[in-house]
């Protein structure tokens, strides 16, 4: 099979090559954004994918053209059986790499070793323990903390995803960028999106352009170096010239990347989404419990992607919640 041939390339010619499985839907954390005050409804232990099946499942994907995987969850690490998932998912011999709150990192220091599970997305919305509570509801700040340089000094390559808020963290973009001056951190500052009961409006978003004007006031327009952004970047990424380290800013509302999108979402209970902003999905464990082919399945839901975000092309569109307020929760999608 051809990659040109894939069932993986939608109607753009777009071609996913990237599977984002999240483990579970639960977390030690309640990050608001991500998760509704009240939380969700999870879904039955028994609806879940189990080790064997998120293997099967992701071979698939890889047969058909998948080289990279990203384990995501709720908060991916709180798998008792995560250890036998990386171990079986090494097998495929594509790139694999987690997001996790870094809570229970130490934990699983020498299962990530071995399987050269390097790259690791760490969320951090605040340096700050106060804020960090009141955005997490747990007292947790020192941990994550404390296993962010864990990770650096056992060179492991992080990147540390910020979801920014105006009113809560936007004084701390600058606080941020200054972590790179001596540490090789990659800052990730992500606009605020809207999900299911994490009440977004527009007027809570802090813009690409904002970010760069705080960071431009900062260190000076000719201290701001733009990056080459990677291929099928999310984050368009830019240095402090002399820094160790980088930032990037996730600009889904204001300045959409989905040209090059290569992403594919496969939530904890085996559902295909093709989109985080979409609200469709396709059920792909049911069928494969029932000894069925799945591929068609991956094909169709593929070939249904939109061409920007679910079909949300203008602003008013994004501000109208009747159009993304059904989609599931950031924590039961998959970070």
């Amino acid at each position: 099979m051809t990659t040109a041939n894939t069932i993986l390339t939608d109607d753009f010619g777009r071609k996913h090559n990237y599977l984002r499985i999240s483990l579970l839907e639960k977390c030690n954390l309640r990050c608001t954004y991500c998760m509704p005050a009240d939380g969700i409804a999870l879904s039955p232990k028994a609806s879940l994918m189990t080790a064997d099946e998120i293997f099967a499942i992701a071979q698939t994907f890889v047969k058909n053209g998948v080289d990279k995987i990203r384990l995501t969850g709720g908060e991916p690490l709180l798998r008792k059986d995560f250890p036998e998932i990386i171990a079986k998912l090494a097998t495929l011999e594509t790139s694999l790499s987690i997001t996790t709150n870094g809570i229970l990192i130490d934990r699983h220091m020498e299962v990530l070793k071995q399987y050269n599970v390097k790259k690791i997305n760490l969320s951090l919305d605040t340096l700050v323990s106060d804020k960090f509570h009141s955005i997490t509801l747990r007292n947790q700040f020192q941990k994550v903390i404390d296993n962010l340089h864990l990770l650096l000094n056992n060179d492991f390559q992080v990147k540390v995803n910020v979801v920014l808020i105006k009113d809560f963290n936007e004084n701390e973009i600058v606080d941020f960028i200054k972590l790179t001056e001596f540490l090789p951190l990659s800052i990730r500052f992500i606009e605020f999106m809207p999900f299911a009961g994490n009440e977004w409006d527009r007027s809570k978003m802090v813009s690409q352009n904002e970010i760069l004007s705080q960071v431009e006031n900062h260190f000076l327009t000719q201290n701001l170096q733009k990056l080459e952004d990677e291929k099928n970047f999310t984050a368009r990424t830019y240095k402090i010239k002399g820094f160790q380290g980088d930032f990037g800013i996730i600009s889904s509302i204001t300045n959409p990347f989905c040209d090059g999108c290569n992403r594919i979402r496969l939530t904890a209970n085996g559902k295909i989404k093709n989109c985080l902003f979409s609200n469709a999905e396709s059920d792909l464990l049911t069928p494969f419990r029932n000894g069925e082919s799945i591929e068609n399945l991956i094909s169709t839901s593929i070939k249904n992607k939109k061409k920007v975000r679910a079909g949300m092309t203008t602003v008013s569109e994004i501000n109208d919640p009747g159009l993304h307020f059904d989609n599931r929760s950031m924590i039961a999608i998959g970070g």
